[in-house]
């Protein structure tokens, strides 16, 4: 049975004045699919200093997704825990390749990521302003730069910014980057809620790198701190299980995860497939305020792609429990939205 997919102006008519965002990697791949897609990752990330065998897995698994591997190892070593108790060098093996697996994650795309926001048109600017302004707060599952890069062309000096990811200058005075105060976030409206390329957690505090305060170039400061080994908050570990876990130990993730939890009114989701690796995310939804919830498709609704999404986004409007709220179910085309 076919759906009706409504045009984007049309979703923003119908969802009032209170209004939400959550990104997927669609909204990087619709500026650049060669550099942000996880085929394109896969062709470039260098597997040589790692195990020979995790490359193996991928093909044996048919996929180029880093985080269906990483959920695979992990998922083998918490079976042979139970089946082959004496594995135990086997079970640190599969372990320790899904962590170098991650870390090549994060070191390919900020290899290959975009060098400076230059590369960014003016009119791609604007159009990505246009559309993120038509939104309260934005939620976002990216690790990349380029949110932060629209965030910071439109920010005016001495002017209250529209778009805050909690972020101020360190009471200390240092101005090499800015930190991030869960006491100082009440105006907070963007939430990095898999972390990000450009925030690094130094125990004591949590860093957010500028090129404002350095004038060295952002992605020159992540490769840097990669060679010595930092590495910035990610998650990407390969279960939603385990990405809770990661996000429950950093004050920081959890501060959007509850965010993300308490919103109401209207919810759009731009460019996410609602992959099951992200079901700690999508479960707040039936559980949440939400009373519209508004999903992308891009292209035919009968591509395979598309039909697990609204498989998978009735499913989620089904699971409200409280049948007085019921969760109104939309779909727009993504091609309908100038995003860059």
């Amino acid at each position: 049975m076919s759906i009706q997919v409504i045009s984007f102006e049309e979703a923003l008519k119908m969802s009032g004045d209170r209004r939400h965002l959550l990104l997927g990697n669609g909204f990087s791949i619709s500026w650049k699919a060669d550099i942000f897609r996880y085929d394109s990752l896969y062709n470039r990330a260098n597997f040589d200093s790692l195990n020979p065998d995790i490359k193996k897995v991928f093909e044996q698994l048919k996929t180029t997704d880093f985080e269906i591997v990483m959920k695979s190892l992990l998922s083998t070593a918490e079976i042979l825990k139970v089946y082959c108790t004496n594995e135990t060098v086997l079970i640190s093996k599969l372990e320790n390749d899904a962590t170098q697996l991650k870390n090549l994650l994060v070191e390919t795309i900020a290899t290959y990521h975009p060098e400076a926001p230059n590369e960014i048109t003016e009119p791609q600017y604007i159009n990505s302003n246009n559309f993120l302004s038509k939104f309260n707060n934005i939620y976002t599952l990216n690790y990349d730069l380029l949110l932060y890069w629209v965030i910071m062309h439109f920010n005016e000096p001495n002017k209250k910014p529209k778009f805050d990811d909690g972020f101020r200058t360190p009471d200390e005075g240092r101005t090499e980057y800015v930190t991030w105060d869960v006491e100082n976030t009440n105006s907070q409206n963007i939430f990095y809620l898999h972390g990000a390329l450009h925030i690094f957690d130094e125990g004591a505090e949590l860093q957010k790198y500028t090129w404002v305060n350095t004038g060295i170039k952002l992605i020159d400061q992540i490769r840097s701190a990669l060679n010595k080994n930092y590495f910035p908050v990610f998650v990407s570990e390969g279960s939603s299980k385990d990405k809770i876990e990661k996000i429950n130990h950093s004050n920081y993730l959890s501060r959007g995860y509850r965010s993300f939890s308490a919103i109401s009114h209207s919810l759009f989701i731009y460019g996410h497939s609602l992959a099951e690796n992200d079901e700690h995310i999508l479960k707040l939804i039936p559980k949440g305020k939400i009373s519209y919830l508004f999903i992308s498709l891009y292209g035919d609704q009968n591509k395979p792609d598309n039909k697990k999404i609204i498989a998978k986004a009735k499913s989620l409007q089904e699971t409200r429990k409280n049948k007085n709220k019921p969760l109104e179910l939309h779909f727009f085309d993504a091609q309908s939205i100038e995003i860059w």
